[in-house]
């Protein structure tokens, strides 16, 4: 089993690092270059960079931000949030990052997602899926759009195996039910994904203690782990999540 990687993530508004509960009721988190900076000195694998309203502004990401950020670590990062095109995605590498994660415009435009497949190579190509429960739906899952505000109808497991045929590298999925609130990630959404696409799997949303990080890899199945809240508010440190999943076996890089 390869290490498991843990990723803190940045959601980042108007240039500031903030936090909410249902992707809503936005808390103010700090500065993102220094928390990037504390992340990446506290043994943080990769960080992700999410401008979390760049979709819905309908504009592109905070380039400038992102590259203050980049510029100011030495570990991966990875962006989202106002992707939307091959040159979106090109001015994001160039501004230092090391993959980008499409949403909204991998389910509007999946032609887009095979071309950044042909042109960037596979590993810089996360598709993040965004979903809420839905028993009408095959896996209970429904893929949500537009920052989880616009239901797509389409069934969470199955857009991500059309993403996986598409080439993509990553697969990240995020619970709307569960963000923010540190009951747990949602295991079965997860592992859905991750069984029926063979990819590496990012769980998202909804850690809130060591044991629900040890879960999301066992039972969901999870090659990363990514959190916010729990490591912004200091109820853990990267290291005691990496201490934690060593001592109960499972593979870290320490």
């Amino acid at each position: 089993m390869e290490p498991v990687t843990v990723i803190p993530c940045l959601d980042i508004k108007e240039g500031r690092v903030v936090k909410g509960v249902h992707f809503v009721d936005l808390v103010d988190a700090g500065d993102p270059v220094e928390a990037a900076r504390a992340y990446a000195e506290g043994g943080a694998d990769e960080i992700a960079f999410l401008d979390i309203t760049a979709t819905v502004e309908k504009r592109r990401t905070m380039f400038d931000v992102l590259q203050r950020v980049t510029a100011a670590v030495d570990v991966p990062v990875a962006v989202g949030g106002g992707i939307r095109t091959l040159a979106d995605i090109e001015r994001a590498l160039d501004s230092g990052a090391s993959s980008v994660s499409i949403s909204s415009a991998a389910w509007r435009d999946r032609d887009m997602v095979k071309e950044a497949v042909e042109r960037f190579a596979s590993e810089r190509v996360i598709i993040a899926i965004d979903a809420d429960e839905n028993n009408k739906m095959p896996s209970g899952r429904e893929v949500f759009v537009d920052g989880g505000r616009s239901a797509t109808g389409d069934d969470a497991r199955e857009f991500a195996v059309t993403m996986a045929r598409l080439g993509v590298g990553r697969i990240l999925p995020t619970s709307k039910a569960a963000d923010g609130v540190r009951r747990g990630y949602d295991l079965k959404l997860t592992r859905a994904i991750a069984d029926a696409t063979g990819l590496p799997v990012i769980a998202s949303g909804g850690a809130g203690e060591l044991e629900h990080f040890y879960d999301a890899v066992v039972e969901g199945r999870a090659r990363a782990v990514l959190a916010a809240s729990v490591f912004h508010f200091g109820v853990f440190t990267i290291r005691q999540v990496k201490e934690y999943l060593e001592g109960r076996g499972i593979p870290v890089n320490l």
